[in-house]
């Protein structure tokens, strides 16, 4: 049985005032990563370029660009100033996915009208999947459950967990032709959107949550992350003790995911088993892996996506830390030219447990060697305006 943590060791915690080290230090990190050029997730060899050719797609925006126009129609003239951003700001780069309040901008769904807060989802419902969505919405409401568990009093006028401490912001102005984006941003809830044309990209898409099954409350038997777990040991299961070896490269836990928040530019080397090292079988449990990552997205934009990560399969890898027995905790990984996902099991925030633990998942999805948050395809289309600028 879970037991609630006592206290709240970072209660001393402020936006405004003196942060304590911890969080000073995951300022400063958030500040450096902002302020340094997006080289992108890379291996050591640098990044690769090439890899993200501007184009049409066959997967319309339009709906998502309607949504977004409306939402944005919505607010008034304050809440707009607080959460429409240049393109290239650096509030896009500066998400957190702590419960604290340490660099939240853009609007607080909890401050919405009913009807914009409405808005606001429905941009989120056209950019994802049936199944996308619904998985945003459940980390959102186990958000409420914690609120339910623990009674934690609020921070800077939020309640420290709930439903609706999520903020909205949006990146350029919504177009047809040119890019831009919007970001939803909260505690275990960071999802990022460049839009240009036909073409989409939806990372840094970070999920987690602590728990994830809600076994009371107003939101009893909500689940998430049950798939990304599952068939990840599926398939670690189903490898032989030689394809073991190449693949479990620790046994031990990581400190947690190598690309989270502030990470734009780390350094990450492919590990563990490539693809064509698999059986068949094998594959197929890979790429139903991958499946429930990328079809989070927009049946459109998820299609595309797929064609772009199935071209590189012959790199892809997978790599796990970690035991692998049913109940175990664990990390993995699946890392190619073109796609990163990372998942893992954490400590205890909210549930007393010094260890990782079952009931706690970080994980995120990345666009390697400099797509995240669009910029490559942002890099591309400002040099061929440019260079045949509009008469």
């Amino acid at each position: 049985m879970l037991k609630l943590r006592q206290g709240d060791p970072s209660s001393s915690a402020r936006m405004l005032g003196t942060p304590i080290p911890r969080h000073q230090a995951m300022i400063e990190l958030a500040d450096a990563n902002a302020a340094t050029p997006l080289v992108g997730i890379t291996t050591s060899e640098g990044p690769r370029p090439g890899l993200f050719p501007l184009g049409p797609t066959g997967a319309s925006t339009e709906t998502v660009r309607g949504r977004t126009e409306n939402y944005l129609a919505l607010l008034n003239e304050g809440e707009r100033a607080t959460s429409t951003f240049e393109l290239d700001s650096e509030q896009w780069r500066t998400w957190c996915n702590i419960h604290r309040f340490l660099m939240r901008h853009g609007c607080c769904l909890d401050d919405l009208s009913i009807t914009a807060r409405d808005a606001a989802l429905g941009v989120l419902r056209a950019a994802l999947s049936p199944v996308g969505f619904a998985g945003i919405r459940g980390v959102m409401q186990l958000n409420e459950t914690i609120q339910e568990l623990t009674g934690r009093r609020d921070e800077h006028g939020y309640p420290q967990f709930g439903e609706w401490p999520y903020w909205m912001s949006t990146f350029g102005a919504p177009s047809e032709s040119e890019p831009w984006g919007f970001q939803l941003d909260g505690h275990h809830l960071n999802l990022n959107f460049l839009v240009l044309g036909e073409q989409m990209v939806a990372t840094p898409f970070f999920l987690g949550s602590e728990p994830l099954v809600a076994e009371t409350g107003r939101y009893v038997g909500v689940a998430v992350l049950q798939r990304e777990e599952r068939d990840a040991l599926d398939l670690v299961q189903s490898l032989d003790a030689g394809q073991r070896r190449a693949a479990v490269v620790a046994d031990e836990m990581p400190p947690g995911l190598f690309a989270g928040a502030f990470s734009d530019n780390v350094t990450l080397d492919f590990a563990g088993i490539v693809h064509g090292a698999l059986r068949a079988d094998q594959q197929e449990l890979l790429w139903q892996l991958i499946g429930a990552y990328v079809g989070r997205l927009e049946e459109g934009q998820a299609r595309a996506k797929l064609e772009e990560v199935r071209a590189h399969l012959d790199e892809t890898y997978f790599a796990w830390m970690g035991r692998t027995e049913d109940e175990s905790v664990f990390y993995y990984r699946v890392h190619s030219p073109v796609l990163l996902l990372e998942f893992d099991h954490e400590p205890g925030i909210v549930f007393e447990g010094l260890e990782p633990m079952r009931s706690h998942v970080h994980s995120i999805m990345r666009t390697p060697n400099g797509n995240d948050y669009g910029t490559d395809l942002i890099r591309q289309h400002r040099a061929l305006v440019a260079h045949h600028p509009a008469h």
